[in-house]
């Protein structure tokens, strides 16, 4: 019970502060100098440009966590299909995909960004394709290896030796037992993608220097971390409850599903 209630209070928390907040932040602009210490007329103090660090965080969070959710969805949607064709269409399909995608783990995420940084590519539109690419290679190795499991298998043989086409086995069939290993998988990838958010903003490949998005005020912020640390520990805090939150979310879903089957 505590830790059902721990996961859903830590995940909605986040969730409801960038949902909510831009609709009451109020402009984010300079409201005096930078990295004031907190007190009555700024409760969190102020950011390196000087705006007030409260109303930065109520309009911050939205725009991280959208990017986060697009390519997470992103790259399961190609994911999950790779991993199901390479495990049902034999061999030839099976290392054509894992080779295939080989070639993109061969490449470090973090130098990818700083590639596209340096070519002038930035921007969401860019950003969150890069990202839900750098992921594949993982999730489809999740997905087939759970498709590849023992119990998996002895089903899809009987399927077809009755007939059944592989597409039809492989979709209709073998996904339905993916959501467990998905859904872990999913929570755990989440740190990884706001992690490579954190980094790509850094790089000054995502998001303006002057959004308020919480990964860009942690970094931008971060020289300010003993003198007004309120303004980078309440965005990382959001950030952090989101991923715990997830994640206990998670295993509790889990658990339930496994408890009623």
């Amino acid at each position: 019970m505590v830790k059902r209630t721990l996961g859903w209070s830590l995940l909605a928390v986040p969730l409801v502060l960038a949902m909510a907040g831009p609709m009451i932040a109020g402009p984010v602009e300079s409201v005096g100098a930078p990295w004031q210490v907190p007190g009555a007329a700024h409760p969190l103090g102020t950011d390196v440009l000087g705006r007030d660090a409260l109303t930065v965080v109520l309009a911050g969070g939205f725009p991280v966590i959208g990017m986060t959710a697009a390519a997470l969805v992103l790259a399961y949607l190609i994911g999950v299909p790779l991993g199901l064709v390479a495990a049902g269409r034999g061999r030839l399909a099976d290392e054509t995909v894992m080779r295939s995608l080989d070639l993109v783990l061969a490449f470090p995420s973090l130098l990818v960004l700083m590639v596209l940084a340096a070519t002038g590519h930035r921007g969401p539109g860019v950003l969150i394709p890069v990202v839900a690419v750098l992921q594949l290679p993982a999730i489809t190795r999740v997905v087939r290896a759970a498709a590849l499991a023992p119990g998996c298998r002895t089903a899809v043989e009987a399927l077809t030796l009755q007939g059944q086409p592989w597409w039809r086995i492989q979709f209709g069939y073998v996904a339905r037992h993916l959501a467990g290993p998905v859904a872990t998988d999913a929570g755990t990838r989440l740190g990884v993608v706001l992690y490579l958010l954190a980094s790509a903003n850094f790089l000054g490949l995502g998001l303006p220097a002057d959004s308020p998005d919480w990964a860009v005020v942690i970094e931008r912020n971060s020289e300010a971390l003993y003198t007004s640390p309120a303004v980078v520990l309440v965005p990382a805090a959001l950030l952090m409850a989101l991923c715990v939150g997830t994640n206990l979310v998670t295993d509790r879903l889990l658990a339930a599903r496994r408890v009623i089957a």
